[in-house]
């Protein structure tokens, strides 16, 4: 222990009087460090740390799987199956989740609910804290109403009282007495306000795909057998109902990984990303500690003829590795705390989980695990570097001054060929993920989105059966929103949809839709699931509520036919406007206009359809998606379902907030009970592209970390060849060179280091940028354009880096050259 401590003591002297040396590498390792230590952070937090729950590898969620194998939400009959055939899960429940409009706190507001059936809180292993759970008469059919809240809701709208029996809430077209609250921080699903009891209905058929499920497995059951238990059942249930069911298999799959979903890939892109950029910033303090070794040379062949033994001198250099990766790590600890706080604010939204990034325990360890891996690592290879040259030939140099061997100069080249293909690796990812993301920005999304306010509301009893009357009333209020709406100055035109296009695309309804021409209008649902078996009748497509003002708002143009107008009333025969890809796609050789279809399976409406126009394609669901299938309906004759998400969209030639302020005193007017969300289509869109812009900013960030890195690492060895050449450059200079002739030799020593290195990233680019395939838009993995651009650029990197050492050296006495030792 005390050679181990004069050892440090040494070190820290040697590094006191290298300052220059010291602070480059721990700066350069605190990059490195700090940077995975953040990025790991958020890793952790949402990939590697356990759920909040008893047991968390029990819990699982389940889904059907359909014939081509895609995911679906459960039916309730198929579901009901799943519950009382398994013998594998101690619990199974189903639930959905939706925006509503609540009263009967301090303030009305829009808020998720979710529908829970029985061993819902169970599966979880979760139970109030304040009040009690649901009852079994509270979960039966008809059983009576009942809400659990978050623990945000109870505080901020219920004011945390303890005595909950006062507060009733209004939601979903019922009156809810609140029972329960649920502890701090139980968050599941995600954002929900409050939890009422779900009812099942018999008369849902086994195609109506509309609840999630989650299940907690049996003590000593493993997923694979509870997956293959519930594949029995949906096997059995494929048998006995053929092709009234369209479920091939059931899919379970541990709750966790199925919370993260493809989140998981753009994280451990992340996490590769700065891997590389820490392997690049211990490649530059290697390449740092080869030329300080050689130079200190002499100093160990005095230690070794002194009788060090070569463990001792590897204990010398472990000393100073340790100090220089302790002082680089407690730094990258420091600049990780403000990275962490930094990621906090970009994080997109939709991340799961983020809540827990933070710099704790698992992440300190992680850094701790870091300092220790690099200071072994470059201690080690430094070590190795001072044995393994003639150390005599260093102490046999006098006086003359020792500056290494070619080989010292070679390895060096080695780290810097290595450091530069590391960087292009990263300079390739970050390059086609900027392409990906100007090519979806770029993409037309089939209407103008510019100047567009958004003002997204709930109106109270959304409800499947509601009586004619509340349907009217809706109507009219909505009706008479946009007619004061349009009073506004600045208003070019207001619009009404059921669902924002593109950044609340996935609030579209979609679903099989039936032809009835020639056929009677059905009279009951069970009809549908008749007819819905003959493929010819059939089609498929999204379901958007729509208003008279809806297209030209939104700058979406008609094919074809009409749109929406005065004539189409609540009493008159309802129509509908397809989308172009929709009339291609189902009617491709005829012509859709007065086609009569029924899609009452979106909204409890038995009325059919007559088509009456052709819209242009919309891509609803995403810029990254093909334009979807769309059948619109008029509002105004369907009314307000529960699965639509009324959105009110004015298009304005005056500032948004002119615009907000006077849309905000309309609404309070005429439904100040109506919770509302004002925003711009632009905010919506930049909330949409959230992730991909957080990915491509930090990739970003770390490849030009990476390539400053590189930058500095090619001139460290181009300038200590200049160094270890000076009486060389001297006796050409005497000979006759001219300085463009030293000018390439010294350049064409970097040009060298760049191809080698540049060639090397290219192969391995070919090979590791197809895992981010999944990430990308409109863009290969190995996008020529982009791998010749990268290339170009580092290797202009290459010879900028290396023309400042070259320019010394044209700029050498060849007299002092020559006297140089």
């Amino acid at each position: 222990m005390e050679t181990l401590l004069r050892e440090f003591r040494y070190s820290l002297r040697m590094l006191t009087k290298s300052r220059g040396f010291a602070a480059i590498a721990i700066l350069t390792l605190a990059l490195g460090i700090g940077a995975s230590t953040a990025i790991f952070s958020v890793v952790n937090a949402v990939l590697l740390r356990a759920l909040p729950y008893p047991n968390p590898q029990k819990i699982v969620r389940v889904w059907e799987q359909a014939p081509d194998g895609h995911r679906m939400n459960l039916a309730d009959p198929n579901f009901d199956d799943f519950r009382s055939q398994n013998n594998t899960f101690a619990e199974l429940a189903d639930y959905a989740d939706l925006l509503s409009s609540v009263s009967g706190g301090c303030e009305p507001v829009r808020v998720n609910i979710a529908e829970v059936s029985s061993g819902f809180f169970e599966a979880l292993g979760v139970r109030p804290f304040r009040g009690r759970a649901l009852s079994a008469d509270e979960q039966r059919v008809h059983g009576a109403p009942a809400a659990i809240v978050s623990y945000g809701y109870w505080q901020r709208y219920l004011g945390g009282a303890t005595d909950l029996s006062k507060f009733h809430l209004k939601l979903e077209g019922g009156i809810y007495p609140v029972i329960g609250v649920m502890p701090e921080g139980f968050d599941f699903p995600s954002g929900v306000a409050a939890w009422i009891p779900r009812q099942f209905d018999p008369e849902l058929g086994r195609t109506a795909h509309n609840w999630r499920c989650i299940g907690r497995i049996r003590d000593g059951i493993t997923v694979a057998q509870a997956r293959a238990n519930l594949s029995g059942i949906a096997q059995r249930i494929k048998a006995q109902y053929g092709k009234k069911v369209d479920l091939n298999d059931a899919e379970v799959v541990p709750l966790a990984d199925a919370l993260v979903g493809d989140v998981r890939t753009a994280l451990l892109t992340l996490l590769g990303a700065v891997g590389l950029l820490l392997l690049v910033a211990c490649a530059n303090v290697a390449g740092l500690l080869v030329a300080r070794t050689s130079g200190r040379r002499k100093e160990l062949a005095v230690r070794a003829a002194l009788g060090a033994g070569r463990g001792r001198l590897i204990q010398q250099f472990l000393a100073e590795s340790f100090s220089l990766s302790l002082a680089g790590g407690l730094l990258g600890i420091w600049i990780a705390v403000w990275a962490v706080r930094a990621l906090r604010v970009i994080l997109p939204a939709n991340l799961p989980r983020q809540e827990g990034v933070a710099i704790n325990t698992p992440v300190l360890l992680f850094a701790l695990a870091a300092i220790v891996a690099v200071a072994v690592s470059l201690g080690l290879f430094a070590a190795w570097r001072a044995a393994g040259g003639d150390l005599q030939e260093a102490l046999s140099a006098g006086s003359r001054s020792y500056s290494g061997t070619g080989a010292s100069q070679r390895l060096r080249g080695f780290v810097v060929i290595g450091e530069i293909a590391t960087t292009l690796v990263i300079l390739i990812g970050a390059g086609l993920l900027g392409r990906s993301f100007l090519r979806l920005v770029s993409t037309n999304p089939g209407f103008n989105p510019q100047n567009l306010i958004t003002m997204e509301f709930s109106l109270p009893n959304p409800q499947w059966q509601m009586e004619e009357a509340t349907v009217v009333h809706h109507i009219h209020l909505v009706d008479e929103l946009l007619t004061r709406l349009r009073t506004i100055p600045g208003t070019v035109s207001v619009g009404f949809a059921g669902a924002l296009p593109v950044a609340a695309g996935d609030d579209l309804a979609d679903g099989t839709f039936l032809l009835l021409n020639g056929q009677k209008p059905l009279v009951d649902f069970s009809e549908f699931e008749r007819l819905a078996q003959n493929p010819s009748q059939t089609g498929y497509a999204s379901y958007c509520l729509a208003g008279e003002a809806y297209f030209r708002t939104m700058g979406i143009p008609v094919i074809r036919g009409r749109m929406f107008g005065e004539q189409d009333s609540w009493n008159s025969p309802h129509v509908a406007v397809i989308s172009e890809s929709l009339a291609r796609q189902r009617w491709p050789h005829e012509d859709p206009i007065g086609q009569v279809i029924f899609f009452g399976n979106m909204d409890g409406n038995l009325k059919p359809l007559t088509i009456v126009g052709i819209a242009g394609d919309v891509r609803a669901r995403g810029l990254d998606f093909p334009p979807s299938p769309v059948i619109y309906a008029d509002y105004r004759q369907r009314g307000l379902s529960p699965n639509t998400q009324p959105t009110v969209l004015m298009r304005s030639a005056a500032s948004a907030g002119e615009m907000v302020s006077a849309a905000r005193r309309i609404f309070r007017d005429l439904a100040p009970d109506v919770p509302v969300k004002f925003s711009t289509f632009a905010d919506e869109m930049g909330g949409w592209l959230a992730d991909r812009r957080f990915l491509l900013l930090l990739v970003g960030l770390f490849a030009a970390a990476a390539l400053t890195l590189a930058a500095v690492g090619i001139y460290g060895v181009v300038a200590f060849s200049v160094t270890r050449r000076t009486q060389e450059i001297g006796i050409r200079m005497a000979l006759g060179a001219q300085r463009s002739d030293v000018l390439r030799l010294v350049v064409g020593e970097g040009a060298r280091l760049a191809v080698l290195g540049v060639c090397i990233g290219m192969t391995a680019s070919f090979v590791i940028t197809r895992l981010l395939s999944g990430l990308l838009f409109g863009v290969s993995a190995t996008d020529p354009v982009t791998f010749a651009g990268v290339a170009a650029l580092l290797s202009l990197v290459a010879l900028l880096a290396s023309y400042i050492p070259a320019r010394r050296a044209m700029r050498l006495d060849p007299n002092n050259a020559l006297r140089y030792e």
